[in-house]
């Protein structure tokens, strides 16, 4: 068996398997990859492809478990109500307001090229308000993911940095091709959040002035009240705008930024050592399934690009092109970043299959910034991957599942891959 036909149905069965729901998703994303590779015939090296993919998923699961934690404490002592009353207020409970206000903050937290900063800063102020309101969390996760994807292609966002490194590229000529389809990209992702928000405002029933803020009040339990520490809102909030701002600047590393703010939560609001193992163990669950399934994505990013199967999926994309279609190859690159990016990592994309891309377009007449512009076309889709760590922080904070995620944004990112693809043809940059 090929490795390119062993790499496509260790993908394609994870998937299909997942999507069944016969086994749950850690089960899934874990032993796939490790049957194919014992299938594939590396033996006890494919556990070794598995820890190396853990390895390399480290940093991001130590933040994700630091910011977890400490968005939750700041949720529990209620840092966000005030927050959340206001914005209630504003938009007395209407849907479309709210579905546009949810798009344009990921839009703006989505600046800084960090996914799960995004994921973690959007749903902390959103989902109290769409669980008040009863609004579908999914709809919360498409209009972020879908400005999320836009934002990531800026000059600092991992994508571009990768293209413009093996391509050598200039960053800013880049981005000024991609300016117009992410521009639309953005306008087209604010659409989407309205006609989801007219789609609820219809389903819960709601006039279009909305409503009292009264009436979204929600009563709390006695364990919740106990939580809140209202005297001390100056003082989180000021702790948090530290986290948020050293996050931001990257002055010191995630992981840390939040280990540190978590620490400095825990002892101001809850001193004694009683509360603070009642406020970790409440949470811990949640946490727990949202690193074990990055950890997952780990184990089968790691076999992939260890048993050489990311190579050779690359490999046969490649293989696909007929000659016959040279003065189209942009528009042939675009089309093959999108499936690349999705099967494969960035890394195994940008740097095991663009090289080969890349030498067979200069031969057809493309520029290497014609190139890059094309193969970052694809990154319309790359959000829909299962390697990409991020977006189960994403899927667990709105209560979805991957199968729904990637069945339901398909269409969406369809719409968003095809705005590009018209602008790079409309301005030449796909075509000789």
């Amino acid at each position: 068996m090929s490795l390119a036909l062993l790499g496509y149905l260790t993908v394609g069965v994870f998937l299909i398997v997942i999507s069944s729901k016969k086994v749950s998703p850690l089960v899934s994303i874990i032993a796939v990859p490790l049957i194919f590779g014992l299938i594939g015939g590396f033996g006890i090296e494919t556990f070794e492809f598995a820890l190396a993919g853990i390895k390399g998923v480290t940093s991001t699961f130590s933040m994700i478990m630091f910011a977890v934690l400490y968005f939750s404490l700041m949720v529990a002592v209620g840092l966000f109500d005030p927050m959340v009353d206001r914005i209630l207020s504003m938009v007395k409970g209407d849907p479309v307001k709210i579905m546009i206000g949810a798009s344009l903050m990921a839009a703006i937290v989505s600046c800084g090229g960090d996914g799960s900063t995004t994921f973690l800063v959007t749903c902390t102020a959103m989902v109290p308000i769409f669980n008040r309101l009863k609004m579908n969390k999914l709809y919360l996760a498409t209009v972020i993911i879908m400005q999320n994807t836009i934002l990531n292609l800026l000059p600092w966002g991992g994508p571009m940095a990768r293209v413009v490194s093996v391509l050598d590229a200039d960053a800013g000529r880049l981005t000024a091709m991609m300016a117009p389809g992410m521009i639309l990209g953005i306008i087209y992702s604010l659409g989407v959040a309205y006609y989801l928000g007219k789609k609820e405002r219809k389903r819960l029933g709601i006039a279009e002035g909305g409503f009292e803020l009264e009436d979204l009040k929600v009563k709390l339990s006695p364990e919740e009240e106990a939580l809140k520490r209202p005297k001390l809102f100056w003082i989180n909030l000021i702790v948090t705008l530290a986290v948020v701002t050293t996050l931001l600047l990257g002055l010191v590393p995630s992981a840390m930024c939040f280990a540190v703010g978590t620490i400095i939560a825990l002892t101001l609001n809850f001193p004694k050592l009683k509360d603070q193992r009642m406020v970790i163990n409440q949470y811990a669950a949640e946490i727990m399934n949202i690193v074990i399934m990055v950890v997952g994505a780990g184990i089968l990013m790691g076999v992939l690009n260890g048993t050489g199967m990311s190579e050779a999926i690359g490999q046969s994309l490649v293989n696909l092109m007929p000659e016959s279609l040279s003065k189209y190859f942009g528009v042939v690159i675009a089309f093959i970043s999108a499936p690349g990016t999705v099967a494969l990592s960035n890394d195994a994309f940008y740097y095991g299959v663009m090289p080969v891309l890349a030498e067979t377009a200069v031969a057809y007449g493309f520029t290497e910034l014609q190139i890059a512009f094309a193969s970052m076309i694809g990154q319309a889709f790359h959000q829909l991957s299962p390697l990409v760590a991020a977006i189960y922080l994403l899927i667990e904070l709105t209560d979805t599942t991957l199968d729904k995620y990637q069945k339901y944004l398909l269409p969406w990112f369809t719409g968003l891959f095809v705005i590009y693809l018209v602008c790079g043809i409309l301005t030449g940059n796909l075509i000789l």
